[in-house]
């Protein structure tokens, strides 16, 4: 009995040393691939920007994501000067994301809230300088 109780001294330490590696392990391991939101569909909401040439300005901003795979997206939306065509990766957090357009001189940063709100903010530098943010709300489909 004796050296069961020295056995068991000697082992439990150890014991709880390896079961608090492997939760650590756990919480530090990156997510899976299939845990990456669908950001597919039709997000609308309140579009709130400044610029030098035209001020500040709020307009409902409509953003139809058309096709996404693993962490990459694309899809498009229209304002008042046309429609933009864009293109993003979800970083592997699983809750930012970027989206880059051809034809903008800007990069919109994002962060997605829950399965049904994210935020998409856009700067862009230079002689037509803009700063704006969206906060985003996925229409039923």
């Amino acid at each position: 009995m004796q050296n069961l109780t020295k056995l068991m001294t000697y082992l439990l330490p150890i014991a709880v040393f390896v079961l608090t590696l492997t939760k650590v392990s756990t919480c530090l391991a990156a997510p899976n691939d299939d845990q990456v939101p669908n950001l597919v569909g039709t997000w609308a909401g309140e579009n709130k920007t400044y610029s030098e040439k035209k001020g500040y300005s709020n307009w409902i901003k409509t953003v139809v994501i058309s096709e996404q795979k693993g962490r990459l997206f694309k899809g498009q939306f229209t304002y008042s000067d046309g429609t933009k065509h864009f293109f993003g990766v979800i970083y592997p957090d699983n809750s930012t994301f970027t989206w880059v357009s051809v034809d903008s001189k800007g990069y919109n940063q994002g962060r997605i809230h829950s399965k049904d709100n994210i935020s998409a903010c856009y700067t862009e530098s230079g002689a037509d300088a803009t700063v704006g943010c969206a906060e985003l709300t996925k229409k039923n489909q």
